[in-house]
């Protein structure tokens, strides 16, 4: 492994994976304490739509795919809010209709030549030095909102009934994290693909959720947990040879079923 850190690629790569967790382990625990997991798969198969119009009209892949999650994750917070009952439809609907928006505009994209399977499955190998700006940019938004917010999204995240009594803007704050998350997704997208995304950002917090007493203490291991899965995952696909966005989500899964399996041992 140490021979592969000659390689400018592979610096570029353990980069973006740290990113990226930084992004996940903060990013995610909201979403587990939240329980919207399902929400944020729906924003992850919608930002496919963005990569379609960023290939249609000849923009960055990132510039695409930000600005149709941006509008994906407000809609779905309207939606999702005024239609609770109707919550899992609304997110179905817009999950599919993204998807099939993004085969389209590729299909209609002259000279077509993209590479569906580094958008699907990530390509961690791929990341340029702009990628990595761009990364450490939404990192630095992501951490100021959380910080800056912190308190309010405790009480949303736990209580909201309480949060409402105390005046907090619960319905901004709710828009604020799936905005959050869909600037996150987008970050991910390139270190495992938008199909595995949703694995990253529910595994480690999962995991994190059970050995803390606070929700900073939970993003902080939370982070840790993606770095090692990462970090370890991209070591393997280097040694094996194998897809790094499956190789990470693979490692991830077992370790997850060795933390679970030994948690239901415990009951």
């Amino acid at each position: 492994m140490m021979e592969a850190l000659g390689f400018e690629f592979m610096r570029n790569a353990i980069m973006a994976g740290l990113l990226a967790s930084l992004a996940c382990g903060i990013i995610g625990s909201l979403v587990v304490a939240k329980r919207i997991v399902f929400i944020s798969g729906g924003i992850a198969h919608a930002a496919y739509g963005g990569i379609g119009i960023a290939f249609f009209f000849g923009l960055p892949y990132m510039v695409g795919t930000l600005g149709f999650s941006l509008v994906v994750a407000i809609v779905m917070t309207f939606l999702t809010l005024d239609n609770k009952h109707r919550a899992d439809t609304v997110i179905g609907v817009l999950w599919a209709a993204g998807m099939a928006l993004g085969v389209v505009l590729i299909d209609l994209t002259p000279g077509y030549n993209v590479d569906l399977m580094s958008y699907l499955f990530g390509s961690i190998l791929a990341v340029t030095p702009d990628d990595l700006y761009m990364m450490s940019l939404m990192c630095l938004i992501i951490i100021f909102m959380v910080v800056f917010f912190y308190n309010d999204f405790l009480a949303m995240s736990y209580d909201p009934d309480f949060a409402r009594l105390r005046r907090i803007p619960v319905r901004l704050l709710y828009a604020i994290l799936l905005v959050m998350i869909a600037v996150s997704i987008v970050m991910v997208i390139k270190v495992v693909g938008l199909i595995l995304v949703i694995a990253l950002m529910t595994i480690p917090p999962y995991m994190a959720e059970k050995k803390s007493v606070s929700l900073g203490q939970m993003m902080v291991i939370s982070s840790i947990l993606s770095a090692v899965f990462t970090l370890g995952g991209l070591w393997i696909s280097y040694a094996f040879d194998i897809t790094s966005g499956a190789a990470i989500i693979l490692f991830a899964s077992a370790a997850f079923a060795v933390f679970f399996i030994k948690e239901k041992g415990k009951v």
